[in-house]
């Protein structure tokens, strides 16, 4: 594949911005030793140097990134990243639509961090490595992912040592939590992440990193045969009555819910242990993942 297979306006970018060399290794001293990792789809990727112009493709990448002091590195993000604050005036490059490969190389990234949801691995991953920009892509499946992720980003950015201390601080506070829950009678729950437009319900499930912080807070699954899919009709929740229901959202929102007709019936409602938890703790994977399972785990099992 050479520079003329490239979309014309992939082309463009690109002369605008100087060639696909200069890109990945403008401005490294001869003597540097690149870095080499490997990604959640088992590619390999090779870093000339320390990125300093990254893309983050997702707010849980974004979060990574940012939980290692690189925020001033980051150039481009999703149009749906929101936290911290900063990142509203990074350019966009993509979101509930798709991702614009013309978008990111625009930005001259020289490392794209990606997740493979919404089909952005798919959209990115083979034109990034057309173009010779290193593009690393990462999965969240359990909480040692997520600090596996912590590590590896660490490594990419050149820190690894801040890496290392992150991660290792996060799993004390969790080994934390597993000793304050230990020999506890573990309630039944379920967590609900989203309504569907045809009367479904979302939960979530217990082969996923969220199914998981809500076991290390000191639980047990009140819907343990749920299945891949994470959808679920009303009834299905109504006949597993939970000892506690979780809601992913606002207050407003549950209020709503609990007041259909059969809610107000369930135990986690009638005992009060009906509630919300943040989205951004328990629906994006990283460091405040880890502030959700401390939060959930004082709730359920007060000292």
């Amino acid at each position: 594949m050479t520079e003329t297979d490239l979309p014309s306006t992939a082309r463009r970018a690109l002369l605008r911005h100087g060639t696909v060399g200069a890109l990945v290794l403008g401005g490294l001293p001869a003597q540097a030793a690149p870095i080499v990792l490997h990604d959640a789809l088992g590619r390999r990727v090779v870093l000339p140097a320390p990125p300093q112009r990254i893309v983050t493709i997702f707010s849980s990448n974004t979060e990574l990134v940012v939980s290692l002091g690189m925020l001033d590195r980051i150039v481009g993000v999703e149009d749906f990243t929101r936290f911290p604050p900063e990142v509203q005036r990074i350019a966009k490059v993509g979101g509930r639509l798709g991702f614009s490969a013309d978008a990111v190389v625009a930005q001259r990234p020289d490392l794209v961090v990606v997740t493979p949801a919404r089909q952005a691995a798919h959209q990115l991953v083979a034109p990034m490595e057309r173009i010779g920009v290193p593009i690393l892509v990462l999965l969240s499946r359990s909480l040692d992912e997520v600090l596996g992720n912590v590590r590896l980003i660490a490594q990419a950015g050149g820190v690894p040592e801040r890496g290392e201390a992150l991660a290792g601080r996060l799993q004390a506070r969790l080994t934390a939590v597993d000793a304050r829950v230990a020999g506890r009678t573990l309630p039944s729950m379920l967590m609900l992440t989203g309504r569907l437009g045809n009367g479904m319900l979302l939960v979530a499930r217990a082969d996923t990193y969220t199914g998981e912080a809500m076991l290390r807070a000191g639980g047990r699954f009140a819907l343990a045969g749920a299945g891949v899919v994470p959808q679920v009709s009303p009834e299905a929740v109504l006949a597993a009555d939970p000892d506690v229901l979780l809601f992913a959202g606002a207050q407003d929102a549950l209020r709503d819910l609990v007041a259909q007709p059969g809610w107000r019936d369930m135990r986690a409602v009638r005992a009060g242990r009906a509630v919300t938890v943040s989205r951004s703790e328990f629906l994006i994977p990283g460091p405040r993942t880890v502030d959700g399972v401390e939060k959930l785990a004082q709730w359920l099992h007060p000292a």
